[in-house]
């Protein structure tokens, strides 16, 4: 097949490029170029910004192919440029949403996508947008017969990775780790969550290509391995031999102090990550995540020392300044106790 991908250097969308090239489709990515990425086989890059809309869905519909998957649809304003650009010209529109577009609190544990809604309050942004993504998409669908399929990735890592961690610290996990550095977990720790991984959940993307089946249908594809959040980076110690030292602040005083970085937390995290994939294994029989958690923080660890060895500093000094306020609350909590 030819196949366009919108994106192609995010860490979901590289590994979907790499698998395509493994299936031996024709592939072409679209993004800003601003960034190499080495691929395991030729790419066609066209380079350009989707924001400029009009450039953007001019050129795409001087363009054919057999299948678009669009890794950069974030808003409704974007979907409506993508149906703009392609719905003459393509066999099929692959467009990557988001469990966090789920209601919450969730109505099925694991989650099934049939027993669910879309989520609905505009104060996290991520994902209201993403389900006004979706509910536009279905309204094509619908009065157009639009060959759209949806895919709901959970939080996913691999190389290329900037999202990993509570502060999303990435490679100052290992650094804070390493250097007997507390770490900041949000509520206890226990929440249950499933940590996927890129490369396999590429085989969700490509295994629905070309599947009349999967018009006009939506499906998560997640790893079903269960963990819990303090797993993360109990883990991350395991893979470098030392024991890490979490400490627990609850996400409504972590969303206080920083709304931008935390909201993630508390409003879809501290909810149950478990997701049942039967829907999506029932169009694509060979979809399944085999990379464990260790071997998955294993991949990051190497990837980390190679590439992106960096430690955030504003970051560092953020977690630093969290642990001190923590160790200031536990002792008056301390004294409290003893007062009583």
């Amino acid at each position: 097949m030819n196949v366009l991908v919108l994106g192609g250097t995010g860490v979901i969308s590289r590994a979907i490029v790499n698998l395509l090239l493994e299936k031996e489709h024709t592939v072409t990515v679209f993004n800003r170029g601003s960034r190499t990425i080495s691929f395991s086989g030729p790419v066609q890059q066209i380079s350009g910004d989707r924001q400029d809309r009009a450039d953007f869905e001019s050129r795409m519909r001087q363009q054919s192919f057999d299948a678009v998957i669009d890794m950069i649809c974030f808003n409704e304003v974007d979907a409506r440029s993508t149906i703009a650009a392609f719905k003459d010209n393509t066999g099929q529109i692959v467009v990557c949403s988001s469990v966090a577009a789920y209601k919450r609190p969730y109505n099925s544990v694991p989650t099934v996508e049939s027993a669910e809604s879309l989520y609905d309050d505009p104060t996290f942004t991520y994902a209201f947008d993403k389900a006004q993504v979706e509910r536009y998409l279905q309204e094509e669908i619908h009065s157009q017969q639009l060959p759209i399929t949806i895919i709901r990735p959970s939080l996913t890592y691999g190389p290329g990775a900037a999202n990993i961690g509570v502060l999303r610290q990435n490679f100052g996990i290992v650094d804070r780790i390493r250097n007997q550095k507390p770490l900041v977990m949000f509520g206890d720790g226990s929440t249950p969550w499933s940590f996927t991984f890129a490369p396999d959940l590429a085989r969700a993307f490509v295994g629905v290509l070309g599947n009349p089946q999967t018009y006009g249908q939506a499906y998560h594809a997640c790893s079903e391995e269960r963990c819990r959040w303090e797993d993360l980076y109990l883990e991350f110690g395991n893979v470098l031999g030392v024991k890490p030292n979490i400490i627990h602040i609850p996400s409504e005083l972590l969303v206080a102090a920083n709304p931008e970085l935390f909201s993630h937390l508390y409003f879809e995290k501290t909810f149950v990550g478990l997701f049942d994939n039967s829907k999506i294994r029932s169009v694509v029989p060979d979809f399944v995540c085999d990379i464990s958690l260790h071997d998955g923080i294993k991949m990051m660890v190497e990837w980390f020392e190679l590439e992106a060895n960096q430690v955030d500093p504003e970051k560092d000094v953020m977690e630093d300044r969290l642990v001190e306020l923590y160790a200031g609350w536990k002792s008056q909590m301390q004294a409290f106790s003893v007062g009583t």
